[in-house]
């Protein structure tokens, strides 16, 4: 049996365009396979790129709480040093005498017998009121009760400074 030429010719010839077209496959699916991999790898750049911006806008975020928080404690702080101050002189000035405290009396209850002597130094007062000087261990103590509601107030308001700068956080 012998086979012809041209049956072999015709069968090489189809083989050959099979692989021809094999290749021809392989060459279009490995340009697109190409193409696909370029597409991802710049799509997990800007991907990884706008995590990095996220990234970096809250850490400035932070950065800025921390500081405006920082400021408000310094603030706050001084307001605190500031008042502390301001009770020691006036302590001091109690205790020596610079300064005395008194209340108003009510000039109904002088006039009927409750007599209590005018405070010494009362001509920037009213005439028609009646002013008694109190005890120095007293004023001293009522000196002690304010500062503590100064002291109570100023951290009143530095809680509420925190508390107004971490709001827009929340809200956002």
């Amino acid at each position: 049996m012998s086979i012809p030429w041209r049956v072999i010719g015709v069968v090489l010839l189809a083989v050959g365009a099979a692989v021809l077209a094999w290749q021809l496959q392989d060459w279009r699916y490995g340009r697109q396979l190409a193409e696909q991999a370029r597409l991802n790898a710049e799509t997990l750049n800007q991907l990884t790129q706008t995590a990095s911006t996220a990234q970096q806008a809250e850490q400035d975020k932070r950065l800025t709480l921390e500081q405006r928080l920082a400021a408000s404690e310094q603030t706050h702080y001084r307001a605190l040093s500031d008042a502390q101050r301001d009770q020691d002189r006036l302590r001091d000035r109690l205790a020596t005498a610079d300064v005395r405290l008194s209340v108003l009396l009510d000039a109904g209850e002088v006039a009927h017998g409750g007599a209590m002597p005018a405070a010494a130094g009362t001509s920037g007062v009213d005439p028609a009121t009646v002013r008694a000087r109190l005890d120095p261990a007293h004023a001293q103590r009522i000196i002690a009760i304010t500062d503590t509601g100064d002291r109570g107030l100023i951290a009143l308001q530095a809680c509420q400074a925190y508390v107004r700068a971490l709001a827009p956080e929340h809200l956002e």
